[in-house]
């Protein structure tokens, strides 16, 4: 029954389209909307809007101004949250505020929405950035009502580039050209890997022909408002690449992996056939020596027994046949032996036992998935890192591809042994494959849209393995419903974390809760 439930998934994926990952349309989904409503003696006296972008799945960062009434007036100010997906808004408390940064933190008390990982690493002019918010001339001329600005709506993208950094009241400041209007105030401005690098401020006046150019608060600020404010958030120092770019440094690493293998195979075989050579020559020396040996022994006795056979005819001359006799058959015996000694002797080439090594690596394949404990470290020149930090992953492989005690993995059509996790609460769906080797860990993560995780989570509800107890019609469904989930998914990652693994000591320990 199950296979033929996860048949017809894969079946009914068929006919989905798989949309292309989009990193600025992964960081939209962490952009909202920050609406402030002023009400006195209960009726609606003010309305303001700005743009914000969650830096945990409940605290969004925004611009000090743009909620500066609520932190002013907290009893007739009310603070809501309009995410960018979804059918809902929230309500929303502030946290900490800090005008003279011109940035605030505040909550939303219910609900989630998807954070972002702010960009740490170096950040040059001339590169490309992204502006993500809810321009108040956008709205103006598309809004038809009140509620058009409480219902969620895919936010607004401007691209330019970075012009240069300033500091601006003794504030860092990037200076750029995404254009950007009121509104985008507190939304994010971001690198084309979807990093938060900029918090949209201000913007100049285009007067008498002069082109506009945008402000946006600098990471460094943001990073240092929020540790000031005890709030953690997700901080990436990576460069950023694309997937090409990524798959091209993984390959060029897998190359560089291989030819030090055959490097390294060559110079084995190279001493191993110079200690053939070797023992051959000292097995030939051996040899010649034995054969010497044997044919000087022969020739000996053969000597001695012609002696002995002349002493029999003496012997037969004086008359004396017994000692005659003695000593003839002695003499017969000792040619014989020494006829036999030379016939046998030993050949002057020694032939080796042939080297068994190469048959051996056959004979000896690793299993479908090797058991054991290994700790597995981040390729950062084989990866692509987006949202993710990327600590030391211990993994414990256990039998038949059961995963740190916990999750069952499942043989892929590629060979390598993989679990795709589809929560139900976070719009990430990420596939953790390993090589039956255990030497190569992946994790693959995208960041999807609404409509795309509602597609893979009907999916998955096809087969529910829990644990790691299953038979093999489950585990063979358990493979097809995780092809059919890869049918509805983008054809690239947003993010590929590649690790390097090796088995730890004997009776060393692995954390459950590391690794999917």
């Amino acid at each position: 029954m199950t296979r033929l439930l996860a048949l017809l998934l894969a079946l009914l994926t068929l006919s989905v389209p798989a949309r292309a990952a989009d990193d600025i349309s992964a960081v939209s989904r962490s952009v909202v909307r920050v609406v402030t409503v002023a009400m006195v003696d209960g009726e609606v006296v003010g309305f303001g809007h700005g743009s914000g972008i969650a830096i945990s799945p409940t605290r969004i960062v925004t611009n000090a101004h743009v909620v500066e009434s609520a932190a002013r007036y907290p009893d007739n100010v009310a603070l809501g949250v309009v995410p960018s997906e979804g059918q809902k808004s929230y309500a929303a408390k502030l946290i900490a505020i800090d005008t003279k940064r011109d940035l605030a933190l505040i909550e939303i008390t219910e609900g989630r929405v998807p954070a972002a990982a702010i960009y740490s690493g170096p950040f040059e002019a001339g590169a490309d950035v992204v502006a993500l918010g809810y321009p108040g001339n956008v709205d103006l001329a598309t809004a038809r009502s009140a509620a058009d600005y409480i219902t969620p709506s895919t936010p607004v993208r401007s691209e330019g580039n970075l012009s240069n950094n300033q500091a601006l009241d003794g504030v860092a400041m990037l200076v750029h050209t995404a254009k950007i209007s009121r509104g985008n105030s507190g939304g994010p401005l971001v690198d084309q890997c979807g990093r938060i690098v900029g918090i949209n401020s201000a913007i100049t006046r285009a007067d008498d022909g002069d082109s506009s150019f945008a402000f946006a608060i600098a990471n460094r600020e943001l990073t240092r408002f929020l540790t000031d404010a005890d709030q953690n958030f997700g901080s990436i120092g990576t460069p950023c690449l694309s997937l090409a770019e990524a798959d091209a440094r993984d390959r060029a690493a897998l190359d560089a992996d291989a030819r030090a293998k055959a490097e390294a195979n060559a110079a084995e075989d190279e001493a191993a056939a110079l200690d053939r050579e070797l023992r051959q020559t000292r097995a030939s020396e051996e040899a010649q020596a034995a054969r010497e040996n044997r044919i000087a022994l022969a020739g000996v006795l053969f000597v001695i027994g012609a002696l002995a056979a002349a002493a029999g005819l003496m012997f037969h001359n004086q008359k004396n046949p017994r000692n005659a006799k003695i000593a003839g058959g002695a003499g017969a015996v000792l040619m014989l032996g020494a006829a036999i000694l030379f016939v046998t002797r030993p050949s002057a080439h020694a032939d080796l036992p042939a080297d068994t090594r190469a048959g051996a690596d056959k004979a000896e394949l690793p299993p479908a998935l090797a058991e054991g404990n290994l700790l597995c470290t981040i390729r950062p020149e084989r990866s692509r890192i987006t949202i993710s930090e990327t600590p030391d992953v211990p993994v414990a492989i256990g039998k038949d591809g059961c995963i740190n005690g916990r999750t069952q993995y499942a043989q892929g059509s590629d060979g390598r042994w993989q679990r795709i996790l589809v929560p139900n609460e976070e719009p990430t769906v990420t596939i953790a494959s390993i090589d039956g080797a255990g030497t190569d860990y992946r994790v693959d993560r995208y960041l999807l849209d609404a409509e795309t995780m509602a597609k893979a989570r009907e999916v998955r509800a096809g087969v529910e393995v829990k644990g790691c107890s299953v038979a093999p019609d489950q585990l063979a469904s358990l493979a097809t419903q995780q092809d059919a989930i890869r049918s509805v998914l983008p054809p690239s990652p947003n993010e590929r974390l590649v690790y390097k693994c090796q088995k730890l000591a004997k009776g060393a320990a692995v954390s459950p809760a590391a690794a999917p």
